[in-house]
């Protein structure tokens, strides 16, 4: 009787959460009146009950001990285990359970016999093992790094997106730039992740080329875009709300989610290509760069995002491109040796042509109308990166005239 109430109790209470403050203190009224009402029906019955409480303990204890006896004479049974008596009486026969051997240890000596093969064979190449001192710790991945990038530059060739789609869309080249630049300074507003930049501009370039866009729709695919790498790589993502209230209302978020839905089928769920950012870690590691070099790198990657002319360049070839440009305006005397060509995948004569056009960027950076990656790399988290004295020197002119 006592849970029932105890039930009511709580089925009143729950209904009450969802009513409007004016009714709160009522609800609170009304519960103290119902909790009082429980705990006089529970006393009045534990008086009942403790009269009772022997009387149905002797007898239900008299019922339990002649059943046992009774099952015991029919039966034969010795063993007093619940779970013998429960097969003896219902008469099931369960087969015995084999005894499971524990799995053998792994043996390490093998992999361990084959990174140490691995050393030797690149360092009688001249490339030094930069993942030699990763082996203990296992979030390093050291013995599968290699093939993970191998995995993860044929997934870039299989996603590559068609250097001429642009050619099939209403929208242009500038559009696209004035639209890039915005979801820059979105980018920054919403203090996001690097990688979700880089993957916003590349589900963009991705959807675009398989999908005719109007005009008045291109910024909803923008922020759409942003949306679902949000999700991809955050982990609190902007809600749908911000993505309208930042486009000023201009679409709902009904349109929003419309177009999330369409981005997402005629991607066939597909947003595992990899990033520029993810390449530049491993050859920044493989080159022992500092972090001016790094920092400078994600700048001059980050400018070729509103340009459409860089498309056509694999994620890892842009990467690559942009150490070799930092290094060579912040370190003259270092050379892209073995070492990283051996990790990056490519030749210094390779990535020349790219490292060229990346010149053209610096040195038109700041006379450009299209300010928001310089203006963001201008701020001390990034180091003053993108106005440091460095930026002036003749290098990049020289390198930028070759281009011409």
């Amino acid at each position: 009787m006592s849970l029932r109430v105890r039930g009511t109790t709580n089925i009143l209470g729950t209904a009450k959460l969802g009513m409007l403050n004016s009714e709160n203190a009522d609800a609170r009224m009304n519960g103290k009146m119902v909790t009082r009402a429980t705990t006089k029906t529970i006393k009045s019955t534990l008086g009942t009950r403790g009269a009772l409480e022997n009387i149905s303990n002797v007898a239900k204890n008299n019922v339990q001990a002649a059943a046992k006896k009774e099952i015991k004479q029919k039966r034969g049974m010795t063993k007093s285990k619940a779970t013998s008596s429960l097969q003896s009486v219902i008469g099931l026969h369960v087969e015995p359970v084999e005894k499971v051997q524990s799995p053998e240890p792994m043996d390490m000596s093998e992999v361990s016999n084959a990174l140490e093969a691995f050393s030797q064979n690149i360092l009688e190449m001249g490339v030094d093992d930069i993942d030699k001192d990763d082996h203990e710790n296992p979030q390093l991945c050291s013995e599968y790094v290699n093939d993970i990038y191998h995995y993860m530059r044929h997934l870039e060739r299989e996603f590559k997106v068609r250097t001429d789609y642009m050619a099939m869309q209403e929208i242009t080249e500038r559009m696209r730039t004035i639209l890039i630049d915005w979801l820059v300074q979105v980018h920054l507003r919403f203090h996001l992740l690097q990688e979700t930049l880089f993957l916003t501009i590349q589900i963009l370039d991705r959807y675009l080329e398989v999908q005719a866009v109007s005009k008045t729709k291109l910024q909803l695919v923008g922020v759409t875009s942003m949306l679902i790498a949000a999700k991809y790589e955050e982990m609190y993502p902007p809600e749908i709300g911000d993505f309208v209230y930042i486009t000023d209302n201009a679409y709902s978020k009904a349109q929003i989610r419309a177009m999330e839905c369409n981005i997402l089928r005629k991607l066939d769920f597909n947003l595992g290509k990899p990033l520029c950012i993810h390449f530049l870690r491993r050859c920044s590691k493989a080159g022992g760069v500092d972090g001016h070099k790094h920092t400078l790198s994600k700048y001059i990657m980050e400018l070729t995002l509103p340009e459409y002319s860089f498309v056509k360049y694999d994620p890892s070839e842009i990467a690559a491109a942009a150490l070799c440009l930092s290094t060579k305006i912040l370190d003259e005397d270092m050379e892209w040796n073995k070492t990283l060509v051996h990790y990056s995948a490519y030749s210094e004569g390779h990535l020349a042509p790219i490292v060229q056009k990346m010149a053209v960027l610096l040195n038109n950076a700041p006379k450009s109308k299209f300010q928001a990656v310089r203006k963001k790399y201008a701020s001390s988290k990034f180091m003053s990166i993108s106005s440091s004295q460095e930026l002036k020197s003749t290098v990049i002119t020289d390198l930028a005239d070759e281009n011409c």
